[in-house]
């Protein structure tokens, strides 16, 4: 069992992380090359109409929500050789960032032009991708599931069942993807977090977090051992599964940097997957809660999903 001294580092990390990481945001000053060669990856993909901006009309979130769409190379002219559609794709971004982010900040237009997926960025905002208990129309949660999702895979050439869905995420969006491969098992045969902030939903009190972090976390997660806190606390839900509901669980991937100020909450919930036998691949390396360690890791998370299409 993890000691509450466990739970008081990690927050009193993370509230300085939220401020001084600038791996969520676009950075105040990147370098002009790194900035030009993302930029015209990007444009190059646009030329080749392969990434489209959209938006959808939720009702559940009470606004228009914007999210891109990566196609595989020769989408229309595969049409005939891949009669049942493609794997689809969901990449959750981290705090404070946007939709927009995996394909400003990383290569993955080039990337994905190796494999044959659809790739969709949704937009989270901060929501950590929960419906709040005390926002009305923050349903992050709920509109993957029952907006985004659907809508995808009518609009799309995507196969609409498990096998053809994967979800993963950095950061904010490694907690939201390992949350919805937990929550709905049926719905994901694939998961990854890349740095996750997989104990974000796991103070047991109001002291255990810093005051910085207070009004976001219980904003969004409600108070401890409320109803929404308790359903998205992922060491619990582990914790709590039996032997069916485990045989259920999609296969997880994790990785996290060894400089990451995550890097121990990743390794207590490896020992959890450990200890329940949880089907899951583990990969820690030197990295930073950054861009270059992500961009490295959604290459990686690519190879891995295709492989793991073919099993």
């Amino acid at each position: 069992m993890r000691s509450k001294g466990k739970f008081l580092a990690f927050w009193v990390l993370s509230a300085c992380a939220v401020v001084a990481v600038t791996g969520q945001t676009p950075l105040a000053t990147p370098t002009s090359n790194v900035r030009s060669e993302v930029r015209d990856v990007y444009k190059r993909a646009l030329a080749g109409q392969n990434v489209e901006t959209r938006k959808l009309d939720s009702k559940l979130m009470g606004r228009e929500m914007p999210y891109r769409v990566i196609v595989p190379s020769g989408y229309d002219a595969l049409q005939l050789r891949e009669p049942d559609g493609y794997p689809v794709i969901y990449l959750l971004h981290g705090l404070t960032g946007s939709y927009s982010n995996w394909t400003d900040r990383t290569k993955l237009a080039e990337y994905a032009a190796a494999h044959k997926f659809i790739i969709v960025t949704p937009e989270g905002e901060n929501g950590w991708y929960t419906d709040s208990p005390t926002k009305l129309n923050d349903k992050y949660e709920s509109y993957i599931i029952k907006e985004l999702i659907p809508q995808i895979e009518k609009d799309f050439r995507a196969i609409p069942d498990r096998r053809g869905r994967i979800i993963a995420g950095l950061s904010m969006g490694g907690f939201g993807a390992v949350k919805f491969g937990l929550k709905y098992p049926e719905m994901f045969s694939l998961v990854g977090s890349f740095s996750g902030a997989v104990g974000a939903s796991s103070y047991r009190t109001l002291e255990d977090l810093p005051p910085s972090l207070q009004k976001i976390l219980v904003g969004t997660f409600g108070e401890p051992g409320g109803d929404t806190h308790k359903a998205n606390d992922l060491f619990k839900i582990v914790s709590d599964a039996w032997p069916q509901k485990i045989k259920a669980m999609p296969f997880i991937y994790m990785s996290c940097g060894t400089e990451d100020f995550l890097i121990q909450n990743n390794r207590d919930f490896l020992a959890l997957l450990n200890q329940k036998r949880i089907p899951h691949e583990y990969r820690e390396m030197p990295g930073s809660h950054n861009w270059p360690f992500w961009d490295d890791q959604v290459r990686e998370f690519l190879a891995v999903a295709t492989r793991r299409q073919k099993n």
